[in-house]
């Protein structure tokens, strides 16, 4: 008989509620959790605040994580420990052959450079709220993100704004060309422009499965707040093929929970979205 747990889960970090509710001091945005579950995954939110030892025992677990975007500290915040904890985490397992993925998404994708970096080299960009077509460098034709892209689909992410920014702060190339640490560590993808700085969009890790984008993959399929988001045919496929990456990435991972009531405890199935506020740019929040 088959054993229905110990399937993959992979973990979505919560972060910090800028104004704390009662019982509630993080959250997780609805669309992140879809996403993943798209492609197969079932996903475990990543509590704030935990001690190392829990964060151990979990990445022990789990098969991969996700660092979402947000508006959280990546200086100083729960959402920067767990996410130090899990980088560094990730990078020991994987140089020990333990394969384990780490997505960073926006403001997630910013916290990968000032983790490997040390220190910040960020600077603001005139990108809120808008989509913008990628600029693909020559390292994106032979990168694991995109080798099971369909041609069409790499044409239309070239042509059509189908990647929806919504950061206030990119890594310049310039900068990121004035580090050795970095330009060691990532590949560039692809990159954007606010019609002044050239900034990264989408990278990976050379030697380790690390991923991140500056743009939101998430949104096209399951966040509707914003005018600007390409819910066109194209852009919808963005979605799903950037999950089903990440996800056939933690599929190579082989960590599992020690017994099926420890699995069934930590999934996001105990807890239920709710609808947003009206000024939200999310349609449903995790609230914890």
């Amino acid at each position: 008989m088959l054993e229905c747990w110990g399937l993959k889960s992979k973990g979505i970090l919560a972060q910090d509620l800028f104004t704390p509710k009662e019982n509630h001091n993080a959250y997780i945005a609805a669309s992140y959790v879809k996403f993943l579950e798209a492609a197969g995954a079932r996903v475990v939110p990543v509590m704030i605040n935990q001690t190392d030892e829990e964060y151990r025992r979990l990445f022990k677990s789990i098969n991969g994580v996700l660092f979402p975007g947000g508006g959280a500290s990546i200086f100083s915040s729960g959402y920067q420990r767990s996410s130090k904890i899990f980088y560094e985490m990730a990078l020991e397992a994987n140089r020990r052959g333990d394969y384990f993925p780490i997505w960073g998404t926006c403001l997630g994708l910013e916290q990968l450079f000032l983790l490997t970096n040390g220190d910040s080299l960020l600077t603001r960009t005139n990108t809120t709220g808008v989509s913008l077509p990628l600029k693909f460098t020559k390292e994106a034709k032979g990168s694991r993100m995109f080798l099971g892209f369909p041609p069409e689909l790499m044409d239309a992410l070239a042509l059509e704004p189908l990647t929806e920014n919504s950061h206030q702060w990119s890594l310049a190339m310039e900068a990121f060309n004035s580090s050795n640490t970095l330009t060691s560590f990532y590949k560039v993808l692809s990159t954007n422009t606010d019609g002044k700085t050239e900034f990264l969009s989408t990278v990976e890790a050379f030697d380790y499965p690390i991923y991140g984008t500056q743009w939101h993959p998430e949104k096209n399929a399951f966040e509707w707040r914003r005018p600007f988001v390409a819910h066109t045919p194209s852009g919808v496929r963005v979605t799903f093929f950037m999950a089903e990456f990440f996800v056939s990435e933690a599929r190579k991972n082989f960590h599992r929970f020690a017994t099926e009531d420890e699995e069934n405890q930590a999934l996001i199935y105990n807890f239920s979205p709710v609808k947003s506020s009206a000024n939200s740019i999310f349609e449903q929040i995790y609230y914890f």
